[in-house]
């Protein structure tokens, strides 16, 4: 069982004025110290490609030091290319795959029993992953075999058992110390810079993987196509919110603009839920979260929701022609201008 104690102020500020409060969590039962960590990291990937959160995870698991083994499962057809490009990666020591028909749709249910055992059979002190869909989905159930708490979306780690992550939609942020024997947990991908992919040589295992009854079935997948950046990882993004008013405007105004500075479109919440934007632009605490080197946001209030998903981008560009919007409080340029103004004649600047 995991008890709580909040100590107020010893929190950094956050982007609001509310002081923050820092968390320790302990576990009601001591555990001996481990003199150097043993991480299994979980490396997602889609059609041959290694997702960059798990690249982000690995520079954080590598503050911990000692031995850091990446785990590559899929399907038959794809799992042995993706652990040859693993080996690559500088800082594993090893690359443990595994391959099942089951594991094509990285669904929690056949991953978490392989993952329990190469715990129990490897004594890992730490098992990380990125902060996706993937690892939201098959690390709660992963922890719980091993009977051990998640920390989920760190941003930063004090040592190998103290964790940094923003709670409260990022008012605040939390230190979470950890008492478990073995720490699961998820890493932000925007809070630490992706590992190259070249320049490593390590060896690869492969295990087995035990069948696994699974009341779940994946049905299939729909993803929005687009010669756009991917919003999750471009350098310069364009967002649009509620005061476009309609689907037509959003696609007149923020996709032209878009296009010119070679960036991806987002969206606030209100956006979507309007109509005006489809659901996989969303940015923010239930979007998602990304730290660009330019963040436009254009007829965007800035509810707290949206900027835990944007406000560490380098620089923050706000559009809006309320001045006392919340926008402006985390924006280090701020134009107070009707966008159905301001949006032609920056466009037009631009393309010039």
């Amino acid at each position: 069982m995991l008890t709580a104690t909040l100590l107020p102020g010893l929190a950094r500020a956050s982007t609001s004025s509310v002081h923050a409060s820092t968390l320790l969590a302990r576990r009601t039962f001591s555990t001996s110290r481990v003199d150097l960590a043993n991480t299994l990291l979980f490396l997602e990937h889609k059609k041959g490609a290694i997702n960059p959160a798990s690249l982000s995870a690995l520079t954080a698991a590598r503050k911990l030091g000692g031995e850091i083994h990446g785990l590559v499962i899929g399907s038959q057809s794809e799992v042995e290319q993706v652990a040859d490009k693993a080996t690559k990666i500088p800082g594993l020591t090893k690359v443990l795959y595994s391959k099942h028909a089951d594991f094509a749709s990285l669904l929690s249910e056949p991953a978490a029993p392989l993952i329990k055992s190469l715990v129990d059979s490897n004594s890992y002190t730490h098992v990380c992953t990125g902060h996706t869909a993937v690892g939201r989905d098959i690390f709660p159930r992963a922890a719980a075999l091993v009977d051990t708490s998640q920390i989920s979306d760190i941003i930063g780690l004090e040592g190998e058992d103290t964790f940094v992550r923003p709670i409260y939609a990022g008012n605040a942020i939390a230190t979470v110390k950890s008492s478990d024997k073995v720490k699961f947990f998820t890493v932000r991908g925007t809070a630490f810079d992706a590992a190259p992919t070249e320049g490593g040589d390590c060896p690869k295992e492969e295990v087995k993987a035990a069948d696994v009854a699974s009341l779940t079935e994946f049905v299939e997948e729909k993803v929005a196509e687009s010669s756009r950046p991917d919003l999750a990882t471009a350098p310069r993004v364009i967002s649009g919110g509620r005061a476009l008013k309609s689907a037509e405007n959003f696609g007149k105004y923020i996709e032209p603009l878009a296009d010119a500075l070679n960036a991806a479109v987002g969206a606030s919440r209100a956006a979507v839920d309007a109509g005006y934007a489809d659901n996989a632009l969303q940015v923010g605490q239930t979007g998602k979260i990304v730290a660009p080197e330019l963040y436009m946001a254009i007829g965007i209030s800035g509810a707290i929701q949206h900027l835990a998903g944007m406000k560490d981008s380098k620089t923050i560009v706000a559009i809006n022609k309320d001045g006392d919007a919340p926008i402006f409080q985390v924006a280090d340029l701020g134009l107070v201008a009707d966008l159905y103004e301001a949006v032609p004649e920056l466009l037009e600047k631009v393309k010039k």
